[in-house]
């Protein structure tokens, strides 16, 4: 892949980018909408080819291996073209036995996305924007000049509007509230019997929804704004072959990073610890205050750090794991989160694909230890999650990687009059929670997603 790069006139913004690139093939963004760090989005269109690959990490490598890069011009932000898609959470830990549980009821694809080669950034701290434009051997689509000419027109044209997304009927939860908590205290009596530490445990809700569901995203993106968001359009031509179903979409306000990697460091961003905004600065003050307080949250956090300091540790040099600024608070928002940075100096030879099969499913939407807490879950939750707890991003050409962790995220379906969109939320469970206390976490995560969809 030779890059060809030309700047976006003018100060730009992503609503009006993704709404006049909304029309193209295969769209993903990864969209850097608030919180912290606050930096590039990027927003990618019409792929190479889709994913015609036995669905698992390590056989992404291989579709990867397609495109060779090439000097050109020098390329703004953090993806240089290459493999851009979605993992659910269903594929399990790499080299494991998949967990033994019914398939997420939707029956989505373990496995969208494709090659990517053209593509927007955007500077989020500057609003200076790029077009992005490949040029391979082979391809078979127009030269990169009459590519260019059609995106630069259609950019300068009015953005397209989408129709107002609006839900239909009331939301519905998968398990009701009795159940959750039943589901906590069984959960508890493992973690006495020493089976695991901890759990995350979750459930599911649904809705119907008529109208576009990129108008919905755009409103998740203003009500929920966080720095991992992605949103991620899908058809038959972007999943595994003999994938079943047809057109979906996933809408993500995750706040939470999986991995990030430049070559040499390793990042992992775990998350865990959970309080709601207060309703005057007093009270979101003090809110926060107990949340840094909380031994139960720190526990939790301590845990999960642990596990992340673990999968590194396997692909790091000797003595090149830390952990930094261990707790963190960060505010979003609908909700205060603890925080910790583990990051690792890569062994040589290691490469992205490695490191993101060490860390996959994160930790923080696991428990540990992982493989004990996956099968808690799957026997406690009795169905799989399909992408909920996947994760989304990149990697590129030159071996580089950002992929996020799909906690708030909305996955659309069309039926035969409108769609309807699913969700989950949850929250880790150690001996010391409380089942009722559990139960509320859930839906103060679920706020900004309800809000979004303007439902109560």
């Amino acid at each position: 892949m030779r890059p060809r790069v030309s700047p976006i006139t003018g100060r730009a913004c992503f609503e009006d980018l993704f709404a006049r690139l909304a029309g193209r093939r295969g769209v993903i963004a990864l969209d850097s909408a608030g919180g912290a760090p606050r930096q590039t989005s990027l927003i990618a269109f019409d792929p190479l080819c889709g994913v015609d690959i036995k669905a698992s990490i390590h056989g992404l490598r291989a579709l990867h291996g397609e495109l060779v890069p090439e000097r050109g011009d020098d390329v703004p932000g953090p993806f240089h073209g290459g493999f851009v898609g979605a993992l659910a959470y269903d594929l399990g830990a790499a080299g494991e036995r998949p967990v033994e549980v019914a398939r997420e009821p939707w029956r989505t694809p373990l496995v969208v996305g494709g090659l990517y080669t053209d593509f927007v950034v955007l500077d989020e701290r500057t609003s200076r924007a790029w077009l992005v434009l490949g040029e391979d051997p082979g391809d078979l689509r127009a030269d990169v000049a009459t590519r260019r000419a059609e995106i630069e027109a259609l950019l300068a044209e009015s953005a397209a509007t989408f129709e107002p997304a609006r839900t239909v009927g009331p939301v519905e939860r998968a398990t009701s509230p009795e159940e959750h908590r039943a589901r906590v205290a069984d959960l508890r009596e493992r973690i006495a019997r020493g089976d695991l530490y901890q759990a995350n445990l979750a459930h599911r809700l649904e809705v119907g929804l008529v109208g576009d569901p990129r108008d919905l995203y755009l409103r998740l993106r203003r009500v929920n704004p966080a720095p991992y968001m992605a949103w991620a359009g899908w058809d038959e031509s972007m999943v595994p072959r003999g994938t079943p179903g047809g057109r979906g979409a996933l809408l993500s306000a995750s706040p939470e990073l999986l991995l990030e990697f430049d070559g040499r460091v390793a990042r992992t961003r775990p998350i865990k610890g959970t309080a709601p905004r207060g309703a005057d600065p007093d009270a979101d003050a003090e809110s926060a205050a107990r949340l840094l307080a909380s031994a139960k949250d720190l526990a939790e956090l301590a845990m999960i750090v642990d596990l992340a300091r673990n999968d590194l540790g396997a692909a790091a040099l000797p003595g090149q794991v830390r952990v930094e600024a261990f707790p963190r608070l960060e505010t979003y928002a609908t909700v205060h989160h603890l925080v910790a940075d583990v990051a690792a100096v890569v062994r040589p030879g290691v490469d992205a694909f490695e490191l993101l099969a060490r860390l996959f499913p994160g930790g923080s939407i696991t428990g540990a230890p992982k493989l004990a807490a996956m099968h808690a879950i799957a026997a406690l939750e009795q169905s799989g999650r399909g992408f909920f707890t996947g994760s989304l991003g990149f990697v590129d050409v030159r071996g580089h990687a950002a992929w996020n962790i799909l906690i708030r995220t909305l996955v659309w379906r069309p039926r035969a009059i409108g769609g309807e969109v699913s969700f989950h939320v949850g929250g880790g469970i150690t001996w010391s929670s409380d089942p009722d206390a559990e139960e509320r976490e859930t839906l103060i995560k679920g706020a900004g997603l309800l809000r979004a969809l303007e439902a109560s």
